[in-house]
């Protein structure tokens, strides 16, 4: 078992835990995740790292509470324990001095890009970083992404906070304007990295895009993450999460994201989350 050490709601159904796993926090790196099943009957899912301290050791995720796994994940407090925590998992984030960055995370995506924000920085880059909500009550890790980054941009969709619309166009606005962006990285729901991909397409800038598909075993034998990256099968959980974002195809992922969802709503019963429809093109639990 798995000690929770700490849990806080930090937007509308979306928690941020501290797990005791002592040799997973040592060793873990910015991009990897880990692999839960909260109890005997529970699913296999995958999560993110969103940070780790060795010497405590504890590693932190965040997650949305956008399916059965998730709510039994919710439902668990400090004291409790989660049953199986394996990990790391994943190729870590390539960390070298690129020049500068530009770091997009969307919604619960803000989670996971975290890490690669706090890496990137520290490995000399400038780093820009926007994040992206619904709406000011939605947005996550602020003071966390400001706090290692050189810049921090704001949209939500409603125009509560920071840009009205959506953080595509505050990237477009950088290229558009001429600035030197030599990186850039983007995780969230998959229409939104979908979106930077084409945005930084046509002038060729260099984007990283990080997966969460269907995912069971996550040592590539069940093959439930495959993906399409430039024409060939790849497996995020052993060959990823982190791809060329322009090979990707994502209206394959798309497609696959959406095969169990029936099944999905089934296992939820009345608790089907009021946010569904706004969730339905998330990355799996990311």
């Amino acid at each position: 078992m798995y000690p929770i050490r700490t849990k806080e709601l930090i937007a509308p159904l979306v928690y941020r835990m501290r797990v005791e796993a002592p040799k997973i926090a040592r060793k873990r790196k910015a991009g990897q995740f880990v692999v839960l099943r909260v109890n005997e009957t529970g699913e296999r899912f995958p999560l993110t790292i969103a940070d780790s301290d060795p010497e405590a050791g504890t590693i932190t995720i965040v997650f949305q509470t956008v399916g059965k796994s998730t709510r039994m994940l919710a439902d668990l407090n400090v004291g409790d324990g989660i049953l199986d925590v394996v990990g790391p998992l994943g190729r870590p984030t390539h960390i070298e001095k690129f020049g500068h960055v530009v770091c997009i995370g969307g919604g619960v995506g803000i989670a996971p890009v975290y890490p690669i924000v706090c890496a990137m920085k520290a490995a000399g880059n400038r780093v820009t970083a926007i994040v992206s909500a619904r709406s000011k009550d939605l947005l996550i890790l602020e003071d966390e992404m400001r706090a290692h980054s050189d810049e921090l941009k704001v949209a939500t969709d409603d125009g509560s906070y920071g840009h009205k619309g959506f953080p595509t166009e505050i990237l477009q606005h950088m290229i558009s304007a001429g600035e030197k962006i030599d990186l850039v990285v983007a995780v969230g729901p998959v229409p939104l990295m979908k979106a930077v991909c084409k945005t930084t397409k046509p002038s060729g800038l260099p984007t990283v895009v990080s997966l969460n598909p269907i995912m069971v075993d996550g040592t590539g034998m069940c093959g439930g993450c495959r993906v399409s990256v430039g024409g060939e099968t790849k497996f995020v959980c052993v060959d990823g999460p982190e791809f060329d974002g322009h090979a990707v195809d994502f209206d394959l992922l798309t497609k696959r994201l959406a095969t169990y969802k029936d099944m999905e709503r089934q296992a939820m019963g009345d608790h089907a989350c009021k946010l569904e429809p706004d969730l339905a093109s998330t990355e799996g639990e990311k």
